[in-house]
């Protein structure tokens, strides 16, 4: 036997079940807060996952360690822009 780890949406982990029944195959189901790796962002336009130094800025962003904008109007966001 061969066991293959992949990762299915939540919206569609009754039909992979229906799907892997149906075929005669046998699955495990592994919740997130069991897995140990490092959680990931897939980029569907490059088709890859995004690299460790975005995962952490994204976390810190979300933890509140880095300091987030918000611009009200899109005058002001077009400001912003021009400024850099």
């Amino acid at each position: 036997m061969t066991a293959i780890t992949i990762n299915i949406p939540n919206r569609e982990v009754s039909f992979f079940k229906k799907m892997i029944t149906k075929m005669g195959w046998s699955y495990t189901v592994e919740t997130a807060e069991k897995q140990t790796s490092k959680p990931r962002l897939y980029d569907p336009e490059t088709g890859e996952y995004l690299n460790d130094k975005t995962m952490k800025i994204i976390e810190d962003v979300r933890s509140g360690k880095e300091p987030t904008y918000e611009i009200g109007s899109m005058e002001e966001f077009k400001a912003w822009c021009e400024a850099l």
